[in-house]
């Protein structure tokens, strides 16, 4: 990717982002909103984010076939968000932890999530974001 800072300008990444779509789920704990609100309560702190809200939970209805209904929340934090959408029907969990911090633990983070939703099996993607992020202020 070319560079739109200008000739020379010094760049660094922006962030990291992990994507976990969790399989086999326990169908009960994923259609528990305090469980869901204690994730995103802990998760922030235990890789040292700082809440800028309390987090958001609420319930989705069933809207097609593919969703069953379920719960949606999210934090956000200083450094970005996190979201969790749970499928109990499907014993499905989509996460996305997205941070501006150069460090995450991706370890940490899908044991985190398959303990505290019994999950089985994890598909996990973890990516740098903005690898060409100014290093420094342009205007």
């Amino acid at each position: 990717m070319k560079n739109s800072q200008g000739k020379g300008a010094k760049t660094c990444t922006f962030g990291r982002h992990l994507t976990l779509d969790g399989y086999g789920g326990c169908p009960k704990k994923l259609n528990d909103a305090d469980l869901v609100r204690k994730a995103l309560n802990e998760l922030p702190e235990k890789l040292g984010m700082e809440k800028l809200i309390e987090p958001v939970v609420l319930y989705a209805e069933p809207r097609t076939i593919k969703d069953g209904g379920g719960y949606t929340g999210f934090v956000v934090v200083a450094e970005s968000h996190i979201s969790i959408h749970t499928f109990p029907k499907r014993k499905f969990v989509s996460i996305d932890a997205y941070t501006c911090k150069n460090e995450m633990s991706k370890d940490e983070v899908v044991s985190y999530f398959k303990k505290m939703f019994k999950l089985s099996e994890a598909e996990v993607n973890f990516f740098e974001r903005g690898k060409n992020f100014p290093a420094e202020d342009l205007a």
